[in-house]
């Protein structure tokens, strides 16, 4: 029970925390599930984050939805996402109530205004993380020179170029199955003692 209490803690604080969305995530998960409880490495928030992007729904609470999964099974999916999702339901049921005042007052558009330049802040740092994280070799850089030229040149559909860095991703990837000289590649079952004398 205390694991299922820690993990909706734990999305409930992302949740609340998490302004922005999208990409300014990806800090705050580092922050709360790698550095703080060790639940996930790096890597896999950002495997997480990419297959998110391609399954329906908001991406944070998907991102939430695998974290819980892979933490406590399917009911850990079910707690980590209503975690992740009771914050946003408050603060809006607040908002709907006072919107029209609260959203002509000045002290409030004064504090989006940093709140914005906080998420630039925060997707620049995403950027940074990306770089580390992904462009260790040529084919990294090859695919993802590839990937904005389609998106910001071209307008390409995002589903597409997504789609798209995944199969050369598999293409460029993929290990290569050795071939002994002179020969052919050895069959599964085949041993390579089975020629000695």
């Amino acid at each position: 029970m205390r694991g299922y209490l820690e993990l909706l803690w734990t999305f409930f604080v992302i949740g609340g925390t998490a302004f922005g969305g999208g990409y300014t995530v990806v800090p705050i998960l580092d922050r709360e599930l790698v550095k703080k409880r060790g639940w996930i490495s790096m890597d896999e928030v950002l495997d997480f984050y990419t297959i998110a992007q391609i399954t329906p729904g908001v991406i944070i609470v998907n991102i939430a939805t695998f974290v819980g999964y892979k933490r406590k099974g399917f009911l850990g999916g079910i707690v980590a996402t209503t975690g992740m999702m009771l914050p946003g339901i408050f603060l809006m049921l607040i908002i709907s109530m006072f919107f029209r005042h609260f959203a002509e007052h000045r002290i409030v558009q004064h504090a989006m205004v940093g709140i914005r330049l906080a998420v630039c802040a925060l997707m620049l740092d995403v950027v940074v993380k990306l770089f580390k994280g992904f462009f260790r070799d040529y084919k990294a850089v090859i695919i993802s020179v590839a990937a904005f030229a389609l998106s910001a040149v071209f307008s390409a559909n995002p589903v597409f170029v997504v789609l798209g860095a995944g199969l050369a991703g598999l293409l460029l990837y993929s290990p290569k199955r050795a071939v002994p000289k002179g020969g052919s590649p050895s069959k599964g079952g085949d041993s390579p003692e089975g020629d000695a004398p």
